[in-house]
């Protein structure tokens, strides 16, 4: 049994969940093998034990970004529903923590991780008949497109947070309004990819389908 002066030994999750807090209140840049080790107390060799590589690591820290989605409801969802739902839920789990659309996007181009959206949309969309060839590019489009608007968001705050942004006063009104309708912007994109999935069914339906 280890004494009191003896470094508590730690998991692959105490590991992942440090990983997650300091991407969080440092950024991605400064979330290092080194400074993680550091607030582990321990030597940075002994993160390897877990993880062989820091994109090994960075891609558990990305599950546990994504892992909400897994959780969403979706048993009495229509299709176009759905591709708002999961939408709107990526998004938020991304605004969650710092950087995260930036980690996240590395983890999916890398193939580390699954794409967030496509197992549900996949399951929404058979059970209303949708061929799985529409439900895979709906849900491409619908995970490039969130990463990268949310990815867009966070790097406006990073700039406005070390001052990099023009002061509120001298916006142009226009741009104003923009810089607080993030949420309605992305809504409203969402309907667009939605309807996009409706219309390809309707045409796959037709007699020229």
């Amino acid at each position: 049994m280890a004494t009191s002066g003896t470094p508590r030994r730690r998991s692959r999750e105490d590991v992942a969940e440090m990983a997650l807090q300091l991407l969080d209140e440092y950024g991605l840049p400064d979330l290092t093998m080194r400074n993680l080790a550091t607030a582990l107390g321990v030597q940075p060799s002994a993160l390897y034990w877990h993880f062989p590589n820091k994109q090994a690591l960075l891609a558990a820290v990305s599950a546990r970004i994504l892992a909400p989605l897994a959780e969403l409801p979706i048993e009495d969802l229509g299709v176009h529903e759905a591709v708002r739902v999961l939408g709107a839920r990526l998004r938020d789990c991304l605004l969650t923590y710092r950087d995260a659309s930036e980690l996240v996007s590395s983890s999916l181009s890398l193939g580390l991780v699954g794409s967030p959206v496509r197992p549900q949309l996949l399951e929404v969309a058979r059970r209303h008949g949708v061929p799985d060839a529409l439900s895979e590019v709906a849900a491409e489009v619908l995970v490039h497109f969130t990463v990268g608007y949310v990815f867009h968001e966070q790097q406006r705050r990073t700039a406005d947070s070390l001052g990099l942004l023009d002061a509120p006063d001298s916006l142009n009104p226009d741009d104003a309004v923009a810089a607080t309708s993030d949420g309605d912007s992305f809504a409203k994109a969402l309907t667009m990819i939605a309807d996009g999935l409706d219309v390809s069914v309707t045409r796959g339906a037709g007699p020229h389908g």
